[in-house]
């Protein structure tokens, strides 16, 4: 099967802690591999998470989506409001052995309704690394175009947006 559901649940609840920490792990490594030619040490995976706390992503300023793929938890992704009306998609993370199967599509469309409903948003903004190849691949699929930066991140390359309006 290759049934997906996508709820909202607590961003800091066993689940979302888990993906998260799941999800600073595959980023934090490669980026360790991409400019250090090693896989990062079990403390600096915990300094970007001290680094990057992810509490904004609750309500009312937040929202963070769990994803299942035949009911096992396979992926995460977090949306917040930057301003009114603008929000930005931020710890879009599928787990290696569901990914290939929708589920990155899945989970950033829920994501971008998310933002829409829940967030009252009309504009959604991300950011991405250099390496993260397939990441800004799949954005530019889903509609996204490239941006001059929006924000001062030093681990960003590309900057995307998407207008959430018909």
């Amino acid at each position: 099967m290759n049934l997906w559901s996508i709820t909202p649940e607590p961003v800091d609840g066993p689940v979302g802690t888990a993906l998260l920490r799941e999800y600073y792990t595959d980023i934090v490594h490669r980026y360790y591999q991409t400019h250090h030619g090693r896989d990062a040490a079990p403390a600096e995976i915990d300094q970007a998470l001290a680094e990057e706390p992810s509490g904004h992503l609750a309500p009312p300023g937040g929202e963070f989506l769990v994803a299942r793929r035949d009911g096992v938890v396979a992926g995460c992704a977090g949306v917040h409001l930057l301003a009114p009306g603008t929000a930005e998609l931020t710890r879009v993370f599928i787990r290696p052995p569901a990914r290939r199967h929708g589920g990155g599509t899945r989970l950033i469309t829920a994501a971008e309704r998310a933002a829409r409903t829940a967030l009252g948003a009309e504009l959604l903004r991300l950011d991405t690394r250099h390496d993260l190849v397939e990441a800004r691949a799949l954005y530019a699929r889903m509609g996204y175009a490239e941006i001059p930066a929006y924000n001062d991140s030093p681990y960003a390359g590309h900057w995307f947006e998407k207008s959430l309006t018909p």
